[in-house]
């Protein structure tokens, strides 16, 4: 039994109209509309508020709805997971482009250009969506913050929140240019990306997102070394260290010991090691 299917009979049993179960979960009556006849895919329960709302209208245990939801979506989800990846609408290309830094936008361009829906273009509009929804579900419940959104959108307030409620579910290969211009377009104030290490910096719109600007990194770098403490004081007693070479220096800063702590002597002692011609072979 799916989740449309168990709505629809509630509404029929207690004498509800689709339009009560609209102002109950604080949406349009459209929305309801066409998720009851299975238009629009029903959204993920962990990134929505919608089920809790409409269970307690409809007189239905908490979390009845959510999992129906979650099962019919795996089922049509699998039935989607075909195909290539089809290539973004233009106006959604544009609109992200345009908040790109302008010193970098000609360059991103270029490659975005290259591909339909390349692996940059889908790296920058996931990092831009993961930014956005948190935001976004962080705000999910706020009325003051979606009454700016919607006024900033020229939407309804219940217009806004089935916008927001459906952004919240889409994904790289879902967004639409309407999710764009209510989410993307208001809280983005800009982006930049290095093209050598993919590092991104996102920077909100600070009339309503507030924080810092949001960086994220994508190269894989080398861990810290840890300096033993016997090596510090080793390198501080001149008695021990001054005759090493920088490159000696290097080579006793990188000895791992596996959970024991070594003296500074051990480094002197390793140092005369590292000179004694009887450890190594002649090169050739």
């Amino acid at each position: 039994m799916d989740v449309c299917l168990v709505i629809k009979r509630r509404l029929e049993e207690l004498g509800l109209e689709q339009k009560d179960l609209a102002t109950a979960a604080e949406v349009t009556d459209s929305y309801i509309s066409q998720l009851l006849a299975r238009k629009k895919l029903p959204p993920a329960p962990e990134r929505t508020d919608i089920y809790q709302k409409m269970a307690k209208v409809l007189k239905l245990p908490g979390d009845r709805l959510s999992k129906l939801a979650e099962l019919q979506r795996r089922e049509e989800l699998k039935r989607n997971l075909t195909g290539p990846p089809a290539p973004m609408f233009g106006e959604i290309r544009e609109l992200i482009l345009r908040k790109c830094v302008p010193d970098k936008e000609k360059q991103v361009r270029e490659v975005f250009e290259k591909q339909p829906f390349g692996e940059l273009e889908r790296l920058v509009t996931q990092k831009l969506l993961d930014v956005i929804k948190k935001v976004a579900k962080e705000e999910l419940n706020s009325e003051n913050w979606l009454h700016l959104v919607a006024r900033l959108a020229g939407r309804s307030y219940e217009q806004t929140r089935v916008t927001l409620l459906e952004f919240l579910d889409t994904d790289v290969f879902s967004l639409s240019p309407e999710n764009c211009v209510s989410f993307l377009d208001p809280l983005i104030d800009s982006w930049d990306i290095d093209l050598t290490t993919f590092a991104m910096e996102i920077v909100l719109n600070r009339r309503i997102a507030s924080g810092d600007p949001r960086r994220f990194e994508f190269v894989e770098t080398e861990p810290q070394p840890v300096v033993e403490p016997g090596f510090t004081e080793f390198v501080k007693n001149g008695s021990l260290s001054g005759s090493a070479t920088k490159e000696e220096m290097e080579v006793l800063k990188k000895l791992k010991f596996n959970g024991k702590r070594p003296t500074p002597l051990y480094y002197y002692r390793e140092l005369q090691s590292l000179r004694d011609p009887l450890h190594f072979r002649a090169g050739k």
